[in-house]
């Protein structure tokens, strides 16, 4: 069964040709970091107006280096929900289009079942049930992955995401967006242990993240250095806070794995590129005799190979929609 998948959330403009949810056809990224890059973030406007202008030739690139058309596909899934709704509308609304001109299924999927379901492709032994950590700019959850669709938040942030405060702490550092990828590099020619963060927990919630507070506490050492015209080191700044957000995220997902008794942990999510996330994590899994899967790199960020994997399960569970389909900038994953 072959799936053409669409996503536009926020700032790439991708589709991919998925070939039974595991085997990738085509996969086309059109990009718009370098112009976001001058204003420090994604503007939401000029998102939704490139997306609008690449749209139709990605989707065109992705059917010509899969070397079909859309006569041999099976079902459309596109992105609806979460992000941001501008960007939401082009792609849900162009296959919606592609839905009604040709009579193909559209399939409604959610951006972090999608990047839940980056690992399927990496990993074709990989099934369900596990445990998986969902961390990027916008969420940082732990999900008890129960089937291909059925899902349960059992942790989550209550305030910023890792993803964000990673970019936060960056920009104040002066360093271009994205600003997590850069902090990332730097970090890893500092000493993390030059600068003590708070450990942030939440009353009642021993699954649940907290990230504001650890962000104030590296923006309030970095503006009271310069106040004082104190020259810190970047490289352990950075590294002092990515070892603390770090941290957090691998304490509470193996306290989750232990009590909830999953022995095979994924993470997913742009923050899942983080170099120290995945090899603390994968010596905290190997010391406690649990399986870890991860992402390839290029899978941890947006696109829409992820898309059609997991719209195929979505597919195969009924989950289509008719012309009445709208994005959402937020919906729940156990939603879907």
């Amino acid at each position: 069964m072959k799936i053409l998948s669409i996503e536009s959330s926020c700032d790439e403009t991708a589709a991919a040709v998925v070939e039974d949810g595991r085997k990738v056809l085509s996969s086309i990224v059109a990009t718009q970091v370098e112009e976001h890059k001058l204003y420090g973030g994604v503007v939401p406007e000029i998102a939704s107006r490139r997306h609008a202008e690449a749209i139709s030739g990605v989707v065109n690139e992705a059917l010509q280096q899969a070397d079909v058309t859309l006569d041999d596909i099976d079902a459309i899934a596109v992105t609806y929900a979460p992000g941001l709704i501008g960007a939401l509308l082009v792609g849900v609304n162009f296959a919606k289009g592609l839905s009604l001109a040709k009579n193909i299924p559209l399939v409604p999927t959610h951006h972090l079942r999608s990047h839940i379901a980056s690992n399927y492709i990496a990993h074709p032994q990989l099934k369900p049930p596990f445990l998986c950590l969902v961390v990027s700019g916008g969420h940082s959850h732990i999900v008890l992955v129960e089937d291909y669709t059925k899902m349960k938040i059992i942790g989550k942030t209550r305030d910023d995401a890792a993803g964000e405060a990673f970019d936060k702490a960056a920009r104040t550092m002066g360093m271009p967006y994205p600003g997590g990828i850069h902090l990332d590099r730097i970090a890893e020619g500092g000493n993390p242990e030059a600068f003590k963060l708070p450990f942030p927990k939440v009353d009642n919630a021993p699954y649940d993240f907290s990230f504001s507070g650890l962000k104030t506490a590296v923006i309030n050492l970095i503006h009271n250095a310069k106040q004082k015209g104190e020259e810190l080191s970047v490289e352990d700044v950075s590294a002092s806070f990515r070892n603390a957000v770090v941290k957090c995220l691998t304490t509470n997902l193996m306290k989750a794995a232990q009590e909830t008794g999953s022995k095979t942990i994924v993470i997913a999510g742009g923050v899942s590129a983080n170099a120290l996330l995945r090899r603390n994590l994968q010596k905290l899994c190997d010391e406690n005799g649990l399986v870890l899967y991860m992402p390839p790199k290029e899978l941890c960020g947006d696109n829409a190979a992820m898309v059609g994997s997991q719209g195929y399960y979505e597919y195969l569970s009924g989950h289509t929609a008719q012309q009445d389909l709208n994005a959402y900038a937020t919906k729940s994953i156990e939603e879907g």
